[in-house]
């Protein structure tokens, strides 16, 4: 793949300019050109009514056949509760060094959990996990490093544990998996 560059697909509502916060960690990050922009998709062929839920995997195959080039990374952003059949909840997930992955802001706040609004801490959640899962995206497996981004998060707090970097290992198997 001759990579030109990263691009972040916002889906559904999303304070403006709340991507462009990130763009340059995630440039930094991988040394590739980001841009952002918005999608549309019908979320409701997506979303479980029993779970209350929209189906991860069915989203991130979509954001794979519509919008995934061979020219660049693509991550789908989405403002609404994610999962997989084994699991609760998902953060995001991404084809691993592939094209594609997606990742949801919705569990990413703190009034989700009664917790006193804190944007900095909210934008700092969404720039790991955007950086977390275009890592996938570039053949990087979970790191047991406590602090670095590629850490595996169950919970928000994980998150919040991690840096927003790969740390120095990443970086080196990122650079035998790419370019």
């Amino acid at each position: 793949m001759n990579l030109e560059n990263i691009t972040l697909i916002s889906f559904g509502y999303f304070e403006k300019g709340l991507l462009e916060l990130i763009v340059d960690d995630v440039e930094r990050e991988f040394s590739v050109p980001v841009k952002t922009r918005e999608g549309y998709l019908d979320l409701s062929e997506y979303y479980d009514p029993a779970r209350k839920q929209y189906n991860g995997n069915e989203l991130l195959k979509e954001i794979e056949t519509q919008f995934a080039t061979e020219t660049s990374k693509t991550l789908g952003i989405f403002n609404v509760d994610l999962y997989i059949p084994i699991l609760t909840y998902i953060f995001g997930q991404a084809f691993l060094n592939g094209r594609s992955g997606i990742a949801s802001i919705y569990r990413l706040s703190n009034e989700r959990y009664g917790i006193k609004k804190d944007q900095t801490t909210f934008v700092d959640r969404i720039r790991k996990e955007v950086i977390h899962e275009l890592g996938h995206t570039f053949g990087l497996f979970h790191c047991s490093n406590p602090t670095c981004v590629m850490r595996s998060s169950t919970y928000v707090e994980d998150i919040d544990q991690k840096e927003h970097s790969l740390c120095h290992k990443c970086k080196s198997d990122m650079g035998v998996h790419t370019l």
